[in-house]
Order: structure tokens, then sequence, then C-alpha cells
């Protein structure tokens, strides 16, 4: 591979202006998306437009990720052989890339943007309802490597249909060394299926949030409110676990329930162990409880204790996110060891699940798995690490 090291950091800088000078001519190719696009999902909906403020975030993104550190070539360990051999494990990039996303243009720059740090050859399969937003960031991509002399195949946009797709992940004739795969079960079940390259899952959300009995209510709401502040993205919150031995608890659901519903919210609460009536009360099949929303239902329930309640996160979750609020310090540190999840919180949303939010600059995805990373996957997890021993003739 092409030593790109030192004109990394300035491809992204020119791809940050590129972005900037270019902001109207994105919005405009983003207009032809939007006005294409038929379906009646708004969560879809949201994911494609392309705004001044996201058109800001591509840019930015690119000047947070050319701040990190080089994650390439780093020292992970050493060992000075008895008999003279000098052995080195230090981190190397993973090879290609290929990832399939749709609806998101911003994943065109941020995800090759975390790829191309890491020293990365990146193959992006975006989806169709974005093609036109898609093929420009491809364009400026292009004109970056280009203006500092960086081979155009690091950054590489795939055109292809569902069925072309499918054979690419079959065949892997470019043979890939990673795929990570954004979409629904359907495709992460098929990449599963038929290939055998390594896989970073982005999964669901279905993220949770505990109420303790030592919550206060504000930030309570404050922090629900906050999860269902945008519906397309998987930090979302769906939902509220309520513990029973809240404080003036039946008061306490009634208003929750009209703020919340004030706020926009589809508020479905479970019958099961609710105190008081409202009209949100109605049973609420198992089925749910493994929902990924992506709308602005939530649904709010109340559980006898902590331990219910990660036993239900364990259970029902996505695996992605999980919060609790509460006043009793050594009662979150059970609850931040005990939730299952990629990414766990004290009194704060998982709307910062977020690899900008986490300090880590652009972010490919955010895996739900536990090998090969978990969380927000940026530059320092999309490297691969190699043993480099050095001698002089040694034999065994």
């Amino acid at each position: 591979m092409t030593d790109i090291g030192s004109k990394k950091d300035q491809v992204l800088k020119a791809l940050a202006r590129i972005i900037t000078a270019q902001e109207e001519a994105i919005i405009a190719a983003n207009a032809k998306d939007l006005a294409a696009y038929k379906g009646g999902d708004e969560s879809m909906f949201d994911r494609l437009k392309t705004g001044p403020e996201k058109v800001r975030g591509m840019a930015e993104a690119c000047l947070q990720t050319a701040a990190l550190p080089d994650p390439v070539g780093r020292e992970l360990y050493r060992f000075d052989h008895p008999n003279g051999m000098r052995v080195v494990n230090q981190t190397v990039p993973f090879g290609k890339i290929l990832i399939i996303y749709e609806s998101r243009p911003d994943v065109t720059i941020e995800a090759a943007a975390t790829a191309f740090k890491a020293g990365n050859r990146i193959w992006l399969k975006g989806g169709k309802e974005a093609l036109n937003t898609n093929l420009l960031l491809a364009e400026f991509w292009q004109e970056a490597l280009a203006a500092h002399d960086v081979g155009p195949g690091f950054v590489n946009y795939l055109q292809l249909d569902r069925g072309a797709t499918q054979q690419l992940i079959r065949e892997n004739p470019h043979r890939f060394d990673l795929i990570i795969p954004r979409g629904g079960e359907r495709l992460i079940n098929f990449v599963r299926e038929h290939s055998q390259i390594p896989v970073i899952v982005s999964g669901r959300g279905n993220n949770f949030l505990y109420v303790s009995a030592a919550a206060d209510y504000g930030m309570a709401l404050s922090i629900i409110r906050n999860g269902k502040s945008r519906i397309s993205v998987c930090n979302a919150l769906d939902k509220v676990l309520i513990d029973r031995s809240w404080e003036g608890l039946e008061g306490k659901l009634q208003q929750l329930l009209g703020d919340l519903s004030a706020a926009g919210l589809e508020v479905v609460a479970d019958e099961a162990g609710w105190a008081g009536a409202h009209p949100a009360v109605q049973p609420v099949p198992e089925s749910v409880y493994y929902e990924e929303f992506l709308s602005h239902k939530i649904v709010l329930k109340v559980v006898g204790s902590m331990a219910e309640a990660i036993a239900m996160i364990n259970k029902y979750s996505g695996g992605h996110s999980a919060s609790i609020v509460s006043d009793d310090e050594q009662e979150a540190r059970s609850f931040l060891e005990g939730a299952d999840c990629a990414a766990v919180y004290h009194n704060a949303s998982t709307r910062f699940t977020d690899g900008g939010q986490l300090g880590m600059g652009a972010e490919i995805a955010i895996s739900t798995q536990k090998l090969h990373a978990r969380g927000p996957v940026s530059t320092g997890q999309l490297v691969s690490n190699k043993w480099m021993v050095y001698g002089n003739g040694q034999v065994r």
C-alpha cells in the first residue's frame, strides 16, 4: 500500500474546505434526492435530508479526524528475546473495507474519513435514495485526494443495484478485509450468511432508560425528551423503565404522561404494574420490547427493582445504549456494570453515543458486537495489528 501517512491530514483538511465552499451545491443535489423520494418513512426522510447544519457537520468531522493522532504504527507490545531478537507488535491498517449503508449522505464523508485516516482503502455502497448527493460528495473526495497526489483508489464509490451488491458480497472480487453493513437486519443477515469476510455489525438501537427510585423528576424528564429529539438515529430512546418505589409514583407517572405527550410523543404505558388510569395505559405485547421504533413512539413501564430493569435491558435491547437516572452513586455504578450495552450512562442521554460526541472524531459505525470493536468505531478501531520481529540470523 502506498505510504500516505504524511498526507492524510492534508487531504482531510482539503476536503473540509471543499465541502464548506460547496455547501449550496451539496444542498441542491440533496434537494433532487428529496424530491425523488416517494416513501412515507419519516425516519428515512430525516436521515436523507442534508441541510446547512449537516454540511457543516461533515466539514467538522473531517477536521476533527485530521486532528486525531495517527492510529497506524502505534506500538502495542515490545519484547527483547534472550537470543537477541527484537519483537514488536504494532498497529497496521485493515486494508480494504466495504461499507453498505442507506439514505445518510454524511456517511459518505465520515466513513471514508475514518477509514482513510487509519490508512485503509474503502468502497462505499450508498443507498439509491441519496444517489445525487453521494456522487457529488464522492467527486469532492477525488478532488481532495488529487490535490495532494494521493491515488484515487483510497475512496471508491459503488453505484450498484441490490443484485449486483449481493454478488459483490458473495464473490468478493476486490478481496475485502472487512465489511460493515449499516442497514436493516435483512442486510446484516445476508452478509453474515454469504460472506467469509470479518464483519463489524452496526446494529439496531432500541435503547432503554431506567428511572431509579432515587431519580430527580426534572432530570429524568429532560433526559427522556432529549432521547427522542431525533427519531431516525440509532442512539434514540425507545423504552423507559420506572422503579415502583419512586416517591409519589402515581402523581409522577401521570405528570410524565402529560409532559411527554405535550412534547409530541406517542406515549404507550404498559398496564402491567402501572399506577393510575390514563388513555395511554394499555397491554404491551412482549414483542414490542424487542422493537426499535425509529418513530415518535415511546413505551413506559413500571418495574419492581433495578435488577428487573437490567434483566429487561439485557434481554430486549439491541445492546447499543442504556442509561440510569439516579442520585445514588453506588446504585448507578451497579447499573453501569450490569447493563450489557456498548455504552452505558449515568444521568445523561443515550444520544451521546456518537463518535464525535465521545471525542473520537468521525465514526464509520456503532458496533453492537464485542469483537473486533464495541461502540463507536473510529480511526483507532479501524486498525489491526502485526508482529514485527527483527533478528540477525537467529534460528530455532
